[in-house]
């Protein structure tokens, strides 16, 4: 663009919050076209939302550093001061924070665009005050307007982080000490949103919304919400007021302080500026004199802005850096000191291969161009300068563009979302410079498609990085409690419970409540954890009577008997435990004791559960172990014989497997009748045990190991694998339960009792009196008995080895008969009298 004057040319001076930007986007859009350069992308982004709503996407365009939205017919462009199309003629031009040009890392830019842009129409020119005599030096042509502000700011004293005021902004000035500010805020009041100036447009739009929203109450930040981006802050608090200005640490100056102390009030609504306490006193309380002129919005008038030129000569890289180091020609301006891309650039004139592409003016021009690649990354100016030459190599041969291999490899090595806020932070600034790459119209064969990738990675990082900082920073649970307590009592909490039973506090989870069990969300600390759980509970009262009609009402396919080994034997309603069994009067008729998260319902509540469970219990037991109840129905008949209840009584209390060596004396005192009535019942009365079949089944076999457990007060033992009739024998509490489920052990095996029979009844069939004879080692075979079990098992059985096996033959049994166990004979205890008798002996000489 032109550099002569074009009226009217208005410089519109004021402190924060006088509507200076708001003025000049609402001129730009009276115009037929226009361009607005900011100091930030963020403020660009900002801005470029509003208008696309007011214009339409298309005809709006967006261009930063790293991204660029123009669309072929637009007409208003929003863009970073470094961004601004300076071929591109429109009818207005402004140029936002004007003052800026005061700034020794980018005021040559400012300065440049306040001297050289210009409007067909209209030219504003927005800052603060103190930019006025430059004004009056620079461009005496100039229509000074001053625009006051339209609240109060007032000084609040320093305060404490927990009794911060909600809607106060937290100002650090590195990333250490915005993390560890919104940390201690996360602690102590719920937590923080957090903007930085490296955040992506996304991510901070996000945190503040979260802001804005008032999810959070406090927002914390780098100096970077001092530019111009609005927010609804009421007070503005200093964590520090000394920053590290890129050359050494420094005492904040007078205007820098106003700037983002002017952040508290929004239009007619006051704000209030103070600092925190979290370093030394000298370092963080204002003077007297910077209070006043913060308040009254008095600073020192500028007296000089940095230049550099902005048309620099690329006949030679030697002509290139004088013309950017001379200086200006003007008092009031300065020149600017050596920034990043100059320093880069003299970098890489030094290096020989560098010197050897440089020698036509088109590719000095590519190595300056090269050179203004942003260090988003901060690595300074060595570092930044191993990239860039590694990126002007590719871009001084061939066709001259980065790789499409390269970029890719680059760029996919970024799209990694894992990791902490930090990590994802280095990410995201590593992938705005290569957006930056991909915006470059000639750096890539395919530009377009480059820009689409890292767009985005970079989206996907920013959510990511978003939700990292919401993760690490805010803990809404907390932020709920600390406002709705203040306001509202606990009692007033609105609890919701939604069908699958997870509980809201104000929207937010809090926890899950499971049959009639409620638990906290883990993470929750300990203090949030009580508080929640009280306020809860007292408002679930609707819920536990809503819980408990719709358990009496269920059908039996909601319930269910949990037995998990080493474990008390559970009922349980839709996988909800809800009581425990409890030892009964009998085996089959156990007690129901509800559990304690029952503790909390009515006692007519807890009586109508205990019936609805004790009619399902009954009916399970009837389903699983219809024989054993039989057996104790006829048991408790008044005209069941006796003799018939000596046997049947400990076999309910057995469970329903009896071995037969002790009931040989029930079993002797039965005649023939009473046998046959006992066989009615479906008993086998085998070599070895009295038992019915179908309590050897999977499910029967776990209801009476359940209730027997039940009933000797025991936990729950391991189960034996379903449908096994053979298995290794194992032991101490595991071996004892296996041998009331139904099993016998032989040798190291143990053997399902009714195989066992099938083995008797088997070598009964295959014996001819007292005859020597060999069993079918076919049924051995496919039971899977080894030769020692199958001997003990034979010998169990009443059968005597006349021959071992051979090589040729297998072994030859007897059958000797079985015959009633011998009574073990106990030795007397020593000192005894008894003792003392045996050990005479009475067989020789006396007598």
């Amino acid at each position: 663009m032109s550099n002569f004057a074009r009226a009217p040319l208005a410089a519109v001076l004021g402190p924060t919050n006088t509507g200076k930007t708001h003025l000049a986007v609402e001129r730009m859009m009276g115009h037929a076209s226009g361009m607005i350069g900011f100091p930030l992308r963020l403020l660009a982004r900002e801005v470029y939302d509003r208008v696309v709503a007011a214009k339409g996407a298309d005809s709006v365009a967006l261009i930063t550093g790293e991204e660029k939205i123009v669309p072929d017919k637009a007409r208003w462009f929003l863009c970073t001061a470094e961004s601004i199309p300076r071929e591109r003629d429109t009818a207005f031009v402004a140029i936002d924070e004007a003052q800026l040009g005061a700034d020794p890392e980018r005021g040559h830019v400012f300065t440049d665009r306040l001297l050289h842009m210009r409007g067909r129409e209209e030219t504003m020119i927005l800052g603060s005050d103190s930019l006025r005599p430059m004004l009056a030096a620079l461009v005496p042509d100039a229509d000074i307007i001053s625009r006051p502000r339209f609240s109060t700011l007032s000084y609040a004293g320093p305060k404490k982080l927990s009794r911060l005021p909600p809607r106060s902004a937290i100002v650090a000035f590195s990333a250490e000490e915005v993390y560890a500010v919104a940390e201690m805020l996360r602690r102590l009041r719920g937590g923080a949103a957090v903007v930085m100036g490296a955040l992506s447009p996304r991510t901070r739009n996000a945190q503040v919304a979260m802001f804005q929203a008032g999810e959070v109450d406090y927002l914390v930040a780098t100096d970077a919400i001092g530019m111009g981006l609005n927010m609804d802050v009421h007070h503005v608090a200093f964590a520090s007021l000394r920053k590290f200005d890129g050359r050494r640490r420094r005492r904040l100056h007078i205007h820098e302080m106003a700037q983002i102390a002017g952040r508290a009030g929004r239009h007619q609504r006051d704000g209030t500026f103070g600092t925190l306490g979290l370093e030394g006193a000298d370092h963080a309380q204002f003077t007297d004199e910077e209070i006043e002129r913060i308040e009254a919005h008095e600073f020192p008038a500028l007296r000089q802005l940095y230049w550099r030129d902005g048309d620099p000569r690329f006949d030679t890289l030697d002509t290139l850096i004088a013309d950017l180091e001379a200086g200006p020609e003007d008092d009031v301006l300065r020149a600017a000191p050596e920034t990043v891309d100059l320093a880069v650039l003299k970098k890489l004139a030094a290096e020989p291969w560098v010197r050897d592409r440089t020698g036509d003016p088109a590719m000095v021009e590519r190595l300056w161009a090269a050179c203004g690649l942003p260090d988003f990354r901060k690595t300074g100016a060595d570092g930044h300068a191993r990239l860039v030459g590694r990126l002007f190599r590719h871009l001084s041969e061939g066709e001259g563009h980065i790789p499409s291999s390269v970029f890719a490899q680059e760029v996919s090595a970024l799209e990694n979302l894992s990791g902490d806020v930090e990590t994802l932070a280095g990410r995201l600034a590593a992938i705005r410079i290569w957006a930056y790459v991909a915006h470059r119209a000639d750096w890539l064969a395919d530009p377009e498609k480059g820009a689409s990738r890292a767009a985005a990675i970079e989206q996907r990082l920013s959510d990511a990085l978003h939700d990292s900082l919401t993760q690490r920073f805010v803990d809404r649970r907390t932020t709920i409690l600390m406002r709705d307590i203040g306001a509202k009592g606990e009692d007033a909490l609105p609890v919701r419970v939604d069908a699958e039973g997870v509980v809201t506090v104000d929207d937010e989870r809090i926890g899950t409540i499971t049959g009639f069990r409620f638990t906290v969300d883990p993470g929750t600390n300990h203090a949030d954890t009580k508080r929640l759980l009280a306020a809860a509970e007292r408002r679930l009262g609707g819920e536990w009577a809503e819980r408990t009609a719709a358990l009496t009402a269920d059908d039996d396919m909601a319930f269910a008997l949990v037995t998990e080994p080493d474990a008390p034997v559970r009922l349980a309603w839709h996988d909800a435990i809800v009581a425990r069994l409890a030892p009964g009067k009998t085996l089959l008729t156990p007690e129901i004791a509800l559990d304690k998260s029952l503790a909390a319902l009515t006692a007519d509540q807890k009586v109508r559960i205990i019936e609805r469970l004790r009619a399902w219990l009954d009916a399970a037991i009837g389903r699983a172990l219809g024989p054993l109840r039989k057996i104790d129905a006829v048991l408790g008949a008044e005209k069941t014989d006796p003799a018939i209840r000596a046997l049947l009584a400990p076999l309910v209390e057995a469970g329903g497997i009896l071995p037969r060596k002790t009931a040989l004396g029930p079993l002797g005192a039965l005649d023939k009748q009473q046998r046959h009535r006992i066989g009615r019942l479906g008993l086998t009365i085998g070599a070895l045990d009295i038992f019915h079949a179908k309590l050897l089944k999977p499910e029967a076999v776990r209801w009476r190991l359940a209730l027997a457990s039940v009933a000797n007060g025991k936990r729950m033992p391991e189960l034996p694998p379903a449908g096994a009739t053979l298995l290794p024998e194992p032991k101490g509490k595991t071996l004892a339960a296996w041998r009331k489920a139904g099993f016998r052990g032989f040798a190291g095996q143990m053997l399902r009792i009714d195989m066992a029979e099938r083995v008797a009844r088997a070598a009964h069939d295959a014996r001819n009196g007292k005859a020597p004879f060999a069993p079918d080692p076919a049924l051995a075979t496919s039971l899977g008995l080894s030769d020692a079990a199958l001997a003990r098992l034979m010998q169990a059985l009443g059968f005597q080895q006349a021959a071992p096996a051979t090589e040729d033959a297998p072994a030859q049994w007897v059958w000797r008969g079985r015959r009633a166990p011998k009574p073990k004979r106990r030795k007397p205890a020593p000192g005894n009298a008894f003792a003392k008798l045996a050990e005479l002996d009475l067989g020789k000489g006396g007598g």
